[in-house]
């Protein structure tokens, strides 16, 4: 049945938006983006089929949505994450814990902006490299200021952070796709490494840097 709701129209509207994203996450989630229908999505949202229809016109409009919502959320998060810290090699180390931290503790997350694009067609795929963009850009301002403030030695910085995002991508990747995946928390210590090493960070710079998460002890990040 559908749920009704009384209040400020507008303010309707804005809630019966969000709880359609929500409703078509977990429809994704659970039944893969090509298996999920606009009345599964509607039903999960208790709405009706021409309310999900008010919001968007095609299953592929929400799923659009979807990833760019969910890509404003981590990246606001990553950059809370980094607010407090002044230390550019820190900062971007933070956000790439961050990230990986976040899928760690949603791994419906991750299949829907790491897998379900894959099987979602080209314009899907253009928007998930949109995102990857986005993360490689934070990462990329991080280390121009770390090599401006004679932290590490000057490099191509816009390759580096492609190059750290795809690092984190494999990661992600495979432990999505492995039968028995393990914690993904448990590779952070070594890509962490990896990835500072591989900019010229000095062993002394990496041991003042706060310690990695202890494993188990990433967060759970809704959407």
């Amino acid at each position: 049945m559908a749920r009704t709701e009384k209040g400020d129209p507008g303010e309707q509207s804005r809630s019966r938006r969000e709880r359609i994203l929500d409703a078509a996450f977990s429809t994704f989630a659970g039944r893969g983006y090509r298996d999920a229908s606009m009345d599964d999505i509607a039903a999960a949202a208790e709405t009706s089929k021409g309310g999900v229809y008010f919001h968007f016109s095609t299953k592929e409009s929400i799923f659009r949505e979807l990833m760019r919502t969910t890509a404003d959320k981590l990246v606001a998060k990553v950059e809370r994450s980094v607010g407090a810290e002044t230390d550019p090699i820190a900062q971007a180390e933070i956000a790439i814990r961050t990230v990986l931290a976040t899928f760690a503790g949603h791994r419906t997350m991750a299949r829907l902006l790491f897998l379900d694009v894959i099987g979602a067609g080209r314009v899907f795929q253009a928007e998930a490299n949109a995102l990857h963009e986005r993360f490689a850009l934070l990462i990329q301002g991080y280390l121009d200021q770390a090599v401006a403030d004679g932290v590490i030695p000057p490099t191509d910085t816009r390759v580096t952070s492609i190059a750290w995002f795809g690092a984190l991508n494999e990661v992600v990747g495979r432990w999505l796709q492995a039968d028995q995946p393990g914690r993904l928390e448990d590779a952070y210590p070594t890509l962490r490494a990896t990835l500072l090493r591989s900019v010229g960070v000095p062993e002394a710079h990496i041991e003042r840097l706060p310690a990695p998460a202890a494993p188990g002890t990433f967060p759970e990040v809704q959407r």
